[in-house]
């Protein structure tokens, strides 16, 4: 397990590194909301470009989806996925295009939560645009085709850590001789886990999870039960998917969601990535492993405030920055 207590000590950088230590991190699912990038469509012509390359790629006009709505249909996890994606890179590209601003200037490290793992994987020049939308949407499709609708169940526990999370999960399925699951699935920050299953063990976690002290626990409203066993069908068709496509070594730094780690070959991180379906995402050490680099700053390019609302619960010391529209982007440049 990761050493919390290390890596607090190891945030107290000078000013100078403080200044120049950020990681780049990409939001996940639930970020999405009708209307996302069309400020940026409307400001900046490398916004539109990359919008065009994504419709392109999915033979789909999933711009004017993510502008318009209808919600329920952006909200579609193969919506959603591509279009998260989109504006992240967006953003970057603007960033990198418009103001001059070199990756390596940006930030010392990318991570991603989840699909945004995809997104940090595109900003680090590991996979092209194209590729990145076309592997989302499989992955979309997939994790929502994976479990019949109402089967399975996602749940944030809340004022709950990792082992207590784990230790509910576990006696949620326990003596129920009918195989069902439940998991951690995403390790947020202290306090925040999400569990994953089958939607029956998933309601019974939550009821023990209020026995065990547990400030809150709330089902989520997701497609699907992400991160645990029941995806082990799509970790077979991304393995399939993966193995297609043409990977670099990134340019930057990347911290692997199932490793908490950085990974740099493509092989491993194809590896990963297909670990990641069924596996948990650690973020909290992720984020954690990235302070005991020097890292002081988290600035989560692309739509949502989640992942730098995050920042301050993992580390009273770390900031987060969100970094997403075009006064955000003029104000991020500025400091550059």
């Amino acid at each position: 397990m990761f050493d919390a207590k290390s890596a607090a000590q190891a945030i107290e950088p000078s000013e100078t590194t403080a200044a120049a230590r950020r990681a780049l991190v990409f939001p996940g699912q639930g970020s999405q909301a009708v209307g996302m990038g069309t400020e940026l469509a409307a400001s900046f012509p490398t916004a539109r470009q990359v919008f065009q390359e994504v419709d392109d790629a999915l033979g789909q006009n999933l711009s004017q989806l993510m502008a318009d709505g209808p919600e329920q249909e952006l909200t579609l996890t193969e919506n959603a996925q591509p279009a998260l994606m989109a504006v992240s890179v967006a953003v970057l590209r603007v960033l990198e295009k418009d103001f001059d601003a070199d990756l390596l200037q940006l930030g010392s490290f990318v991570a991603g939560h989840s699909l945004g793992e995809y997104t940090a994987l595109t900003a680090a020049g590991t996979f092209t645009i194209v590729d990145a939308a076309r592997l989302l949407r499989t992955r979309g499709l997939a994790m929502q085709t994976a479990v019949p609708v109402g089967e399975g169940a996602m749940a944030a526990l809340m004022g709950v850590e990792l082992t207590l999370a784990q230790e509910i999960a576990s006696e949620a399925t326990r003596d129920t001789y009918d195989g069902s699951v439940c998991v951690a699935a995403n390790d947020n920050a202290p306090g925040q886990v999400v569990i994953s299953g089958n939607r029956t063990a998933v309601q019974r976690a939550i009821d023990i999870a209020g026995l065990r002290g547990a400030k809150r626990s709330v089902l989520l409203p997701v497609s699907g039960p992400f991160h645990c066993p029941l995806m082990a069908p799509v970790a077979n068709v991304m393995d399939n998917a993966l193995a297609n496509v043409q990977m670099q070594a990134p340019k930057i730094p990347l911290i692997s969601n199932v490793s908490a780690r950085e990974v740099a070959e493509p092989e491993e991180i194809r590896k990963l990535l297909v670990q990641q379906v069924t596996g948990m995402v650690r973020w909290r050490e992720s984020v954690l492993y990235m302070c005991m680099q020097g890292v002081v700053e988290l600035v989560e390019i692309g739509a949502g405030k989640v992942l730098s609302g995050l920042a301050k619960r993992i580390d009273r010391r770390l900031s987060g920055l969100s970094v997403g529209t075009p006064a955000g982007i003029e104000a991020f440049a500025k400091t550059l």
